[in-house]
């Protein structure tokens, strides 16, 4: 069957959407108010890892103290010894999007903390191996960071991929 519609592609800069309308307000922390975002998930086998690391990034500009915990295939994504064909280099634009937004988080004051039972036992990479300023933490600390932002009455987004 033949096409039946024919429209003009958009041209470059065309606006589509309604990019200035906003529906709801746009929250900034109270001081002292926390966000923890947990992640277990493995880095580059979907958008997961790189959406909450972008989410986490604008929770830090909104003013919250922000935790992320890393356990099980999420202590991938602070590995410091990714890159091609030398460490810390980009094999394609994008290659490394994941390790720089962890560099800018740490910059800008997230915390962040990597489980040391998902490093050693299921990857076997070793503590020097964090990207600089990630925090190995012992694996009974998972439950007590969530139990932790339970306390704190914490903002949580927690996500799981396997």
């Amino acid at each position: 069957m033949p096409k039946t519609v024919n429209q003009e592609r958009p041209a470059d800069g065309e606006v589509l959407f309604n990019t200035d309308e906003k529906l709801f307000e746009d929250i900034k922390a109270n001081p002292g108010e926390k966000a923890f975002v947990f992640i277990h998930t493995v880095p580059y086998e979907g958008s997961v890892a790189l959406v909450n690391l972008l989410t986490s990034t604008r929770l830090v500009r909104k003013g919250f103290d922000v935790s992320i915990v890393l356990y099980g295939p999420g202590v991938l994504l602070a590995s410091g010894t990714r890159g091609f064909p030398a460490v810390g280099q980009e094999a394609f634009p994008g290659h490394m999007a994941i390790n720089n937004q962890i560099k800018t988080l740490i910059k800008e004051g997230a915390t962040i903390y990597a489980c040391r039972f998902a490093m050693g036992a299921l990857y076997g990479f070793r503590e020097d191996d964090l990207i600089e300023g990630v925090k190995a933490f012992h694996p009974l600390d998972v439950l007590d960071s969530a139990l932790t932002a339970w306390r704190a009455g914490a903002f949580q987004i927690n996500t799981w991929t396997v």
